[in-house]
């Protein structure tokens, strides 16, 4: 580590058995709040203006969808290659769950507008993927 780079700035410092809070970082919200004031997914994003709070939530919303698109997508035919079928399941299967690992950790920022955005994303996922609804053989 170069020794002129500042270090970096921590939340929580113990230092004599006290606690100090450092006044330049933000902290996370240890409980559901509402406001557009908020960081999820990515380091300042997204931020303070209503137009990229907005965004992030659509895009919240558009990775649930994802994730239950994936979570229903059948590609493989019955007599193809099994050792392709396999790899090919496997490799969207790491897709699915990437997706669904990122909503969690944008859930994870406490935000009501993120969390009815990601179950909202997940009922509209699951009503056009998901459920027979849609689909063409209705027996199921």
């Amino acid at each position: 580590m170069n020794p002129n780079t500042p270090p970096l700035p921590m939340a929580w410092t113990n230092s004599n058995e006290t606690t100090h809070i450092h006044p330049r970082t933000h902290l996370f919200h240890l409980s559901f709040y509402w406001g557009r004031n908020t960081l999820f997914l990515f380091p300042n994003w997204p931020g303070n203006s209503r137009g990229m709070y907005g965004l992030g939530l659509i895009f919240v919303f558009v990775l649930a969808i994802l994730v239950e698109f994936f979570s229903n997508l059948k590609l493989v035919k019955p007599g193809s290659n099994r050792y392709a079928a396999v790899f090919f399941q496997t490799g969207l299967q790491a897709v699915r769950a990437g997706f669904a690992y990122m909503v969690m950790l944008a859930v994870m920022s406490y935000n009501g507008g993120v969390f009815i955005a990601a179950i909202l994303g997940h009922a509209v996922g699951y009503v056009v993927f998901g459920s027979p609804i849609f689909k063409k053989d209705m027996d199921r």
